[in-house]
């Protein structure tokens, strides 16, 4: 697909050579400044926290609360915490521990997606490969974890989304391909959707969720696609259409504005790109701007901001910040 933006080719050498004396000097700093590939309609991209790898603490998905802070879960610690906008990290709750952890793929115990609803409930998504813990969970503010909806230990829960108006929430199972619907106040789930484009090639499928626009979008990591599934009348899911391709190690997205605009990360490529609706891509952050294998991205005004959980790097799990132009 065409890039819709390009970044600033970097001086020749031998402009550098031949340029006054003073100029060959601003320029060799200029060269000698770590690159920042950030591109249009991102800008200023900087690092809002970094993270400890060692304690676990690897961000898997996002909810942005209105003053500034970020809510994340972190998925190896178990936990889900807060970043307040000076960077500061709060740890909102730790997930008990299984006792014999068997995700499937994974192994360990993670938690995952993540939802907020207007009076801050958080709602997230935890995987163990065990009867009594698989499932999705409730955070009231001040509160202490709940279980409300119970989900097969073969179960791999991981994007989550709310439809606050409906009540409904949303729910990406990775390892069996499909997505499943829960009551907001809890109850047995329902598989909403088991279309074959959910199905993973080999481990990985359904992925990153949204509710947009009376449709709910899922990305297929191992396909990398991001698919629409209109939501019926009556709530059923209506004939599923494939919108992109070609999104390798495509995790979790957000859009941007009213319309399908989205932003998009790749994990193992540390990319975010930006897609329009008519199948146009460009990259927008990378490596040079501090991802490291992000896996999110949340929108809240003019401002994105991208965890990254070095799942692969191994170094520097962070939370990114950039200055969204619109």
């Amino acid at each position: 697909m065409p890039r819709l933006f390009r970044r600033p080719a970097r001086p020749a050498r031998a402009a550098l050579q031949s340029a006054a004396p003073a100029a060959a000097l601003a320029l060799a700093l200029l060269a000698a400044t770590p690159a920042v590939a950030v591109a249009p309609p991102l800008s200023d991209p900087r690092i809002v926290a970094h993270f400890d790898i060692a304690q676990g603490l690897q961000p898997e998905n996002i909810a942005v609360e209105p003053g500034g802070a970020v809510d994340l879960t972190f998925s190896n610690a178990r936990q889900v915490g807060r970043v307040a906008p000076d960077g500061r990290l709060t740890v909102l709750a730790t997930m008990p521990a299984p006792e014999h952890p068997a995700t499937p793929v994974i192994g360990r115990a993670v938690v995952s997606g993540l939802a907020r609803a207007h009076d801050g409930t958080l709602y997230f998504a935890y995987a163990t490969g065990t009867a009594d813990l698989t499932g999705l969970w409730r955070l009231c503010p001040g509160g202490e974890p709940e279980r409300i909806a119970a989900f097969p230990p073969e179960s791999l829960p991981n994007g989550l989304a709310l439809d606050e108006h409906a009540g409904v929430l949303y729910s990406a199972d990775s390892v069996l391909g499909l997505v499943r619907a829960v009551p907001l106040d809890g109850g047995a789930p329902v598989v909403w959707s088991d279309d074959a484009a959910l199905k993973p090639v080999s481990a990985f499928g359904a992925n990153g969720l949204k509710v947009h626009r009376g449709a709910v979008w899922v990305g297929n990591t191992e396909t990398g696609s991001v698919l629409r599934i209109p939501i019926g009348p009556d709530g059923a899911a209506g004939p599923l259409e494939v919108r992109a391709e070609g999104l390798p190690g495509l995790d979790d997205f957000a859009f941007v504005g009213a319309g399908d605009d989205l932003l998009a990360a790749l994990n193992p490529s540390s990319e975010v790109v930006y897609l329009t609706p008519d199948g146009a891509r460009h990259t927008v952050l990378d490596a040079a701007d501090g991802l490291s294998n992000p896996t999110t991205v949340g929108v809240r005004g003019d401002t994105v901001y991208v965890p990254s959980a070095a799942f692969f790097t191994l170094t520097d799990p962070n939370l990114l910040a950039a200055t969204l132009e619109r």
